[in-house]
């Protein structure tokens, strides 16, 4: 047979873009450096450093909804040719929801999310999980979570 193989890119050649600096790369003393394929473009890093390049160490993949549910700022949805858009970072990072209903779901358990824990630091001994309003909101995010 002939034909053309997608090849993986080179863990040098992988690179990333940051809303501040454009194309970062993984550090090459960092675990995921020799990790060619990540299931979402998403990455958290907790140290960036300029050498040769602007380069990320202590990164993890995260996917779309913890993103949207623990990521900072707030969250927006927009009707943009047809489709439901959640954007996050004044518009920087955006995604498409399968529905309205899905996008209108999703913020609302973030707007959920977020008040808890503006109740949990009014209230730090209160038991998030033993309180039905908090296990509900911590329940439903975990099964998002964990199924997506």
């Amino acid at each position: 047979s002939t034909g053309a193989v997608k090849m993986q890119p080179k863990a040098e050649e992988l690179k990333f873009v940051t809303k501040n600096d454009g194309y970062v790369h993984i550090h090459p003393s960092s675990v995921n450096y020799q990790s060619r394929h990540f299931e979402s473009p998403y990455l958290v890093y907790h140290e960036k450093i300029k050498t040769s390049r602007v380069f990320i160490r202590d990164c993890s993949m995260v996917s779309v909804y913890p993103l949207v549910l623990l990521g900072g700022g707030q969250v927006h949805m927009q009707l943009h040719k047809g489709e439901f858009v959640i954007s996050l970072d004044d518009g920087w990072i955006r995604f498409v929801a399968a529905s309205h209903q899905v996008a209108e779901l999703v913020k609302e358990l973030r707007c959920e999310l977020d008040q808890l824990l503006q109740d949990k630091i009014k209230n730090p001994s209160m038991d998030l999980c033993m309180c039905p309003r908090g296990s509900r909101i911590i329940g439903m995010i975990v099964k998002l979570v964990t199924t997506q």
